[in-house]
């Protein structure tokens, strides 16, 4: 609460019929502050007429408390501006004050302000905060005065005994400027009005025109119009000043200003269309009569009071003669004979039915008293044999468990169609508050439910994929924290079937199993944890077939074969991301949109990645691993000779699964096939092939390395093939391969790397994924600025991405805002950093390197490990800006100094500090050539026939 920053100790006390707005730092001063402090919001001489005002000095100090006083009296409470000091139920008692306040409750007849004294047999006294305890210390109130104003013997010793507890104590004021208040009484016309504030108005409440709550057509609310926690279908038209609350109703419907709706369901719509609705108050409520549950409406006017006598008061806001004479109802109709007039009011008037004999009421069996007497006279027999009950006899009866039973249900119908709304219109609202909400609330199966209807239903793999990572959440949810880790394996024999569906494209079939094996694993936290992760495998499922979209943007032609035993070699540049990464990832890619700003790089003055392949006359496939040239001994080795060697092409960590996924993407190998390898091979190439790869750089380096391998094989094995393939095709080919290998990841890897010097690459948010790249011209030698000017760290720490991956994945389908906000930041970051390239400015591409690593922690908390952070600490003074390359947790840092030819001085930096583990510092260089693809003949070394191994 804003009044209590830098408050002294003591006790706030507060009534609890006034809603106070103050602003956040109220402002009040407390220097020096003794005694006890009431709180004033201004307000104008003409509200104070009804209300209470303070009477105070220039210091502050109070004289009075002027309770609806006369002209005069409130104007000599005028402030310079006019307004006056309102008296709004916030006190402060120091703690001297407070404790003195205390000591009197065990002295009579204070006592009987507590139970200890009504438990001595005390009689009850009721005493006012402000005129019985607060007044007491105005400078202005004798002790006479005080005491005499109780009203019998008993409050007038109460007070007594105040005034010599409390009399010492002074009593200052603090009027907030900004603040308001607002008092919460029974009258239907105020509170409407606080729901209905717009704006710009006196006070400062300020309502939501809908909350909590799904409309078909919010257009028809006008402002100044209130919808809470209901579900309004069709055409349900709103007028300003008018207030629905707890509601489902069914179009066309017109509801005219000044009214109140609350607790109306569906079955209520007929009864109200067509029904003039202008300034009433119309209720639906729950009561129980004895164990006889069953619902009852009211009706009452905008104007009317509840407790004046009705030969001067109004029901449905005309005097109770008029509203006799239209409907023809009687005095002794709605009260006892016996009853005195002056106690005959709306409060205990037998209005509203509530049962009949031969009959089940309705809606209709209330709004007839909103008839003309033309069409009242048909229902008057029908209302006059049912039997009615007061609001007076009806408050002690309402099921408050039914009626707050029936708004949590409502809240959950509406947030189903907030659930169907959110995820067919593609919107980027975060479900995880609502699927929190259903879980502790007992809904979950009804969200279940409805998102199994999306997923099934929808047409589309994007939006089928986001259903069924809600699911995963709700599961998650349901286990409480409890059951393990949330990633984690999800090949269980048992969801098979429904995997097999989804990999087959009939999502329908596939939505449908995994929700009936999915009942299987409710039963305890540990099984829906389990569930929850096959949910996410089938997501990626369809995260795969959306990103394999982007296949029709690979376009092959024919080239001649080169010569058998002929190498085709290729090697690749690594590349950093100098801003924009994650917006690359599937599904954000396609879902936002991306864009990243790559620059491709040649490591200690050499491209690091490379692959070559060559046709041999054996028809069998040879797969080679080298080391960190292509000079270098065989790491691994294997020889796919049947097309079952090739089944695990899809598991990322089987030996040698990227070059089979190489062969079966670029259709080398048909798989599967009922033509056995061999005959394959032969038929279309008279022999089989060897490829070889290598890679300088440390797994897990950050710069890239797999995807451009990717690249690099791919491009090697069209050419080998007898095919071509341009750069824009190998970088849809590498995401169609990366999918196939289900290791995720996005595009930005291969653009680095296989598009020469800096770049942008950017998707728009829509399938089938296309992939844009645009060259960054940069001004005449700035190139070579920056190969003076960027070094490599390698951190000694290695992370994959996949680690990452998942949560970055989990969260963006959760739509959390951070997730939602940082890819917005993101995409705009790498707009402004390909600006600042364009320029040349270094100072403004350090700043967008420190905000991108910023962006990157927020996205993928944890990935700075400690030794990396106090690496980037020691190192900032001396850079402008500096970031780790891809997913981050380790890898390479790249960091653009401030000075050219930096090499050795960071070397010693980071030598000097402390906890850094092995590092090492590596010269990069802009490679403006790109990829080399080069055919050479056949190394007189090469054996025909690699060394004796085992066939895979």
């Amino acid at each position: 609460m804003g009044l209590c920053v830098g408050s002294p100790p003591g006790v706030w006390v507060c009534s609890t019929d006034m809603l106070l707005t103050v602003p956040s730092a109220p402002g009040i001063d407390w220097d020096g502050f003794q005694g006890v402090r009431v709180i004033a919001v201004p307000g104008s001489q003409v509200y104070a007429r009804n209300h209470g005002v303070y009477l105070a000095d220039e210091q502050g100090l109070v004289h009075d408390i002027i309770y609806k006083g006369t002209e005069a009296q409130i104007q000599r409470c005028a402030g310079p501006n006019g307004t006056v000091p309102l008296v709004c139920g916030v006190v402060f008692f120091s703690s001297d004050a407070a404790e003195q306040l205390l000591a009197t409750h065990v002295i009579p007849p204070l006592d009987a302000c507590t139970y200890m004294g009504l438990d001595s047999g005390a009689p009850p006294i009721q005493l006012s905060l402000f005129f019985d305890i607060v007044l007491c210390m105005a400078r202005g109130m004798t002790e006479e005065d005080f005491v005499k104003g109780g009203g019998d013997t008993s409050v007038r010793s109460a007070r007594s005994v105040l005034w010599t507890a409390l009399r010492a104590f002074p009593l200052s004021m603090a009027c907030i400027p900004d603040a308001s208040y607002d008092y919460m009484t029974t009258s239907a016309s105020n509170h409407i009005r606080s729901l209905t504030l717009l704006p710009g108005s006196a006070s400062h409440l300020r309502f939501c025109k809908t909350a909590h709550s799904h409309v078909d057509q919010p257009s028809l609310l006008e402002d100044g119009s209130s919808v809470t926690n209901c579900l309004l279908e069709g055409a349900v038209r709103l007028a300003a000043g008018s207030v629905i609350q707890h509601c489902h109703l069914q179009g066309p419907l017109e509801i005219g200003p000044g009214c109140l709706l609350s607790g109306l369901t569906a079955g209520s719509s007929p009864a109200l269309q067509g029904c003039p609705l202008r300034d009433i108050v119309l209720q639906g409520h729950h009561v129980r009569l004895h164990d006889l549950p069953c619902r009852v409406f009211t009706l009452t006017g905008l104007l009317d009071d509840w407790q004046s006598p009705a030969d001067a008061a109004t029901y449905l806001n005309v005097p109770w003669a008029e509203f006799f004479h239209r409907t023809g109802i009687r005095e002794g109709d709605l009260w006892d004979a016996e009853m005195p007039r002056r106690s005959r009011c709306l409060l205990s008037a037998r209005l509203f039915p509530v049962l009949h004999a031969c009959e089940a009421l309705g809606l209709e069996d209330v709004l007839w008293l909103l008839a003309p007497a033309a069409v009242a006279g048909e229902r008057l027999a029908r209302w006059r044999a049912a039997w009615r009950m007061s609001w007076q006899e009806l408050l002690p009866c309402l099921d408050k468990a039914a009626e707050l039973g029936a708004r949590r249900a409502l809240f959950f119908l509406q947030g189903q169609r907030k659930v169907r709304r959110v995820l067919l219109g593609r919107q980027d609202s975060s479900l995880l508050p609502l699927t929190r909400s259903a879980v502790h609330e007992g809904y979950h199966e009804a969200v279940l439910c409805t998102l199994d209807e999306v997923a099934s239903t929808a047409g589309d793999t994007g939006i089928a994929a986001r259903a069924l990572a809600c699911i995963a959440d709700v599961l998650s949810c349901m286990a409480r924290g409890e059951g393990g880790l949330r990633s984690g394996p999800a090949a269980n024999r048992e969801w098979a079937s429904a995997f097999r569906h989804l990999e087959s494209g009939d999502i329908a079939s596939g939505v449908r199993e995994l929700a009936a094996e999915r009942q299987k694993w409710m039963s305890r936290p540990a099984l829906l944890v389990r569930a929850a992760r096959h949910y996410e495998g089938a997501e990626q499922i369809l995260i795969r077939q959306a990103v394999m979209s982007s296949c029709q943007f690979v376009t092959v032609r024919q080239v001649e074969l080169p010569p058998l035993g002929h190498w085709v070699q290729v090697t690749c540049p690594a590349r950093l991301d100098l801003s924009g990464g994650w917006s690359d990832t599937p599904p954000i890619t396609y879902e936002h949109g991306g864009a990243v700003v790559d620059v491709a790089v040649l490591v200690d003055g050499c491209r690091p990645i490379g692959a070559r392949v060559r046709r041999i006359s054996e028809p069998e496939l040879r797969l080679v691993s080298l080391g960190g040239t292509p000079q270098s001994e065989a790491a691994v080795e294997l020889v796919c000779r049947e097309l079952e060697h090739l089944q695990d092409y899809c598991q990322p960590h089987a030996p040698g699964a990227l070059l089979k996924a190489a062969f079966i993407c670029t259709q080398v190998v048909q798989f599967p096939s009922q033509k056995p390898l061999r005959a394959q091979l032969m038929e279309s190439f008279g022999g089989g092939f060897e490829v070889h790869t290598w890679s300088k750089l440390p797994h897990g380096s950050g710069l890239g390395t797999s995807s451009i391998l990717a690249g690099a094989v791919m491009a090697s094995l069209y050419q080998a093939a007898g095919k071509a393939a341009s750069t824009e095709s190998l970088i849809h080919a590498v995401l169609h391969l990366e999918q196939r290998l289900t290791t995720g990841g996005g595009w930005q890897d291969q653009v680095g790397g296989l598009v020469p010097s800096i770049k942008i690459g950017r998707s728009k948010a829509q399938l089938p994924l296309r992939v844009e790249v645009q060259k960054i011209p940069v001004p005449t030698g700035f190139t070579q600025t920056l190969n003076n000017h960027l070094l490599l760290v390698y951190t000694g720490k290695t992370r994959l991405a996949r680690n990452l991956l998942q949560d970055v994945v989990r969260n963006w389908y959760a739509r959390l805002p951070s997730a939602v906000q940082n890819a917005d930041a993101l995409v705009s970051n790498a707009e402004e950093c390909a600006q600042a390239l364009r320029q040349g400015n270094l100072l403004l591409i350090g700043k967008c390197l420190d905000r991108y690593w910023q962006q990157k922690k927020c996205m993928a908390p944890g990935c700075e490990p400690l030794a990396v952070g106090r690496m980037m600490d020691a190192l900032r003074p001396y850079v402008y800006g500096q970031c780790l390359a891809g997913a981050g947790g380790g890898g390479f840092l790249y960091v653009l100094t401030k000075g050219p030819q930096q090499k050795e001085a960071l070397h010693q930096i980071l030598a000097k500090t402390e906890g850094l583990g092995n590092f090492s510092i590596h010269s990069i260089e802009v490679d403006t050539g790109g990829f080399s693809v080069e055919v050479v003949g056949c190394d007189p070394k090469d054996s025909a026939h690699p060394r004796e191994d085992v066939a895979m």
